[in-house]
C-alpha cells in the first residue's frame, strides 16, 4: 500500500535539501532522479537510514504516494519542466497534484497549470527561495495555481518554510494561475536592486573614500544592528571580512563580470509589458550587462578621462550619507516591486495578499530583513495601499534622509562613480511626488509628427486634441492613445 507523503524528482542540490528538510519535519519522500546513479548514491549517502525511498521510474515514484499523489519537479526551468509533466500526466489519476518548485517563468505556469486542470489534475508553480541552505533548514515559498490543491499541501509547505521569530510560516497560498511564479520572479528582481545598492556603496566606500576592507566590514556589522538588518548586509559584512589561507582577502580576488540567470531581466520586461516604472530592477540588470563587457571596458578606461574630484569632506558624516541613502533606494525598490505585482493582479484576475508576501519574504529568502515587517504592517493597515511610499511610515522615513541622500548621488557624480540603482531611486521619487512632468511637450511632439492627440488641462479625462501644427497636416488624427 502506498505510504510516502509526497514525491520529488530532481536531486540537484535544491532537491537534495528540500527532501531532507520534509523528512526532518515528519515527511515521508520518495525520490527520482533521470540519472538514476544519483537516486542510488543519494538514498546510500545523505538519506541513509531515513525515511525516504529511491525510485528509479516515475512509474516506481507514482506506486509509492499516497493519494492524492503530490509530485514535485526541482529540475531546470524550461524544457525539462514540460517533459517531466508530459510523463506525469499518465501515471497519475485525477485529482493527484504536479508540483514547479523552480524558477519558471510565470507565462509558462499559466500555460502548464491550463494543461494539467485540462486532465482531471491539479497544478501547483511556487517560487521556493533562500538558496542551498534555506532548502535545506528553511525557505520562503510562494506557491499559487490550482486553489484546490493548496489544502492537500499547506501542511507540508508550511512545515517546511521557514519560520518567523513569532512562528508564523513563511509560505502561504499567493494566488491563482502564475501568480506564485510572478511574486517569486518580482521577489528576484528585488535582490537584483538590493544587491547592485550594496555594491554601489561598496564602489563609493572603496574607490571614493579609499576604506579598507576592515574598514567596511565594521562599517556593514554596525548596519546590520539598525534598519538595514539583512540577510545580504550581513552575507557582504562576511565577505568582505573573509581570507583565504594565504591571508589575502578573496573580495579583491574576483572578477569583476556579473553573472545572471535571467529572473531580473523578466521582472524589468514584466514591468515593460504592464507600463510600470521599474527604473530601480531595470538598471540593476544593466549594470550587470555592463559588467559583463570588461575587456571594452579595459580598453575605454585608457581611452576616456573622466574629469572628476576627489572626496576631501567628512567621511564618518558620509558613511552615514551612504546608510540612509541605501535605506531610501530600498524603499523606493519595494514600493516599485510591488506597484508591478499589483498591476499584473489587476490584469490576471490574482487576488493577492501583499502584506502576506512581506510575511513570506520575511524568513529564509534572499532578501529577507527587518524591514519586511514593515511592509506588512503598512499593507495590514491599509490593503489598498496603491504606494509604499505613500503610507506614513515609509513617507516619514524617506522625507528623513532626503538630504544624505542627494548628497549622495551628487557627490558620486562629482566623483564619477557610478550609482545607476540609487540616483534612479532618487529620480523616480523625484518624478512621483511632482505633479506636473514634462509630458505635456513629449505629447505635443507626437502629436505634431503622428497626429497621437493629447488632453487637455481645461478639459475633462477622456477627450482628445489634435491640433494641425505646420497648417498642412490636416485633421486626420490616430486612433490609438495609450497613456
Amino acid at each position: 500500500m502506498p505510504e510516502m507523503d509526497i514525491g520529488l524528482i530532481g536531486l540537484a542540490v535544491m532537491g537534495e535539501n528540500l527532501v531532507l528538510n520534509m523528512e526532518s519535519k515528519g515527511f515521508s519522500v520518495a525520490v527520482f532522479n533521470r540519472t538514476v546513479s544519483k537516486v542510488d548514491n543519494f538514498i546510500q549517502g545523505r538519506a541513509k537510514d531515513k525515511n525516504i525511498v529511491g525510485c528509479h521510474s516515475i512509474e516506481e515514484l507514482a506506486a509509492n504516494l499516497k493519494r492524492p499523489r503530490k509530485v514535485m519537479l526541482l529540475v531546470k526551468a524550461g524544457a525539462a519542466v514540460d517533459a517531466f509533466i508530459e510523463k506525469l500526466i499518465p501515471v497519475l489519476e485525477e485529482g493527484d497534484i504536479i508540483i514547479d518548485g523552480g524558477n519558471s517563468h510565470f507565462p509558462d505556469t499559466i500555460r502548464r497549470a491550463e494543461l494539467v486542470e485540462s486532465k482531471g489534475l491539479l497544478y501547483i508553480g511556487t517560487g521556493v527561495s533562500g538558496g542551498e541552505e534555506g532548502a535545506l533548514l528553511g525557505p520562503s515559498m510562494m506557491p499559487g495555481g490550482s486553489p484546490e490543491a493548496w489544502p492537500h499541501v499547506k501542511e507540508i509547505f508550511q512545515a517546511t518554510c521557514a519560520q518567523t521569530d513569532a512562528g508564523e510560516p513563511c509560505c502561504d497560498w499567493v494566488g491563482e494561475g502564475g501568480a506564485g511564479h510572478f511574486v517569486k520572479m518580482v521577489h528576484n528582481g528585488i535582490e537584483y536592486g538590493d544587491m547592485q545598492m550594496i555594491c554601489e556603496t561598496y564602489m563609493l566606500m572603496k574607490q571614493g573614500l579609499g576604506m579598507s576592507n576592515e574598514e567596511m566590514h565594521a562599517v556593514l556589522t554596525e548596519w546590520n544592528e539598525g534598519e538595514l538588518d539583512s540577510y545580504l548586509i550581513e552575507i557582504t559584512r562576511d565577505i568582505l571580512g573573509y581570507k583565504d589561507e594565504d591571508g589575502n582577502a578573496v573580495i579583491d580576488l574576483i572578477l569583476d563580470t556579473a553573472g545572471q540567470k535571467g529572473t531580473g531581466k523578466w521582472t524589468a520586461i514584466a514591468a515593460l509589458d504592464q507600463g510600470q516604472p521599474l527604473t530601480l530592477i531595470g538598471e540593476a540588470v544593466f549594470a550587470r550587462c555592463l559588467s559583463a563587457l570588461k575587456d571594452e571596458r579595459v580598453s575605454a578606461s585608457g581611452v576616456l578621462k573622466g574629469d572628476v574630484e576627489t572626496f576631501d569632506g567628512d567621511k564618518k558624516a558620509f558613511v552615514d550619507d551612504l546608510r540612509k541613502a541605501l535605506y531610501a533606494s530600498k524603499i523606493v525598490s519595494y514600493a516599485q516591486g510591488y506597484q508591478l505585482m499589483r498591476s499584473a493582479a489587476q490584469e490576471y484576475g490574482w487576488n493577492l495578499n501583499y502584506g502576506g508576501i512581506a510575511l513570506m519574504w520575511r524568513g529564509g529568502c534572499i532578501i529577507r530583513s527587518v524591514f519586511l515587517g514593515k511592509i506588512k504592517e503598512a499593507f495590514d493597515q491599509n490593503p489598498e495601499l496603491v504606494n509604499l511610499l505613500l503610507d506614513p511610515f515609509f513617507s516619514e522615513a524617506v522625507a528623513g534622509v532626503q538630504k544624505a541622500w542627494r548628497n549622495v548621488v551628487t557627490t558620486a557624480v562629482r566623483l564619477g562613480i557610478p550609482v545607476p540603482a540609487i540616483s534612479s531611486a532618487l529620480t523616480y521619487f523625484d518624478g512621483y511626488r511632482n505633479d506636473r512632468l514634462p509630458a505635456n511637450l513629449l505629447q505635443a511632439q507626437r502629436d505634431y509628427f503622428g497626429a497621437h492627440t493629447y488632453e487637455r488641462v481645461d478639459k475633462p479625462r477622456g477627450e482628445w486634441f489634435h491640433t494641425n501644427w505646420t497648417g498642412r497636416g490636416g485633421t486626420t488624427s490616430a486612433s490609438t492613445y495609450i497613456a
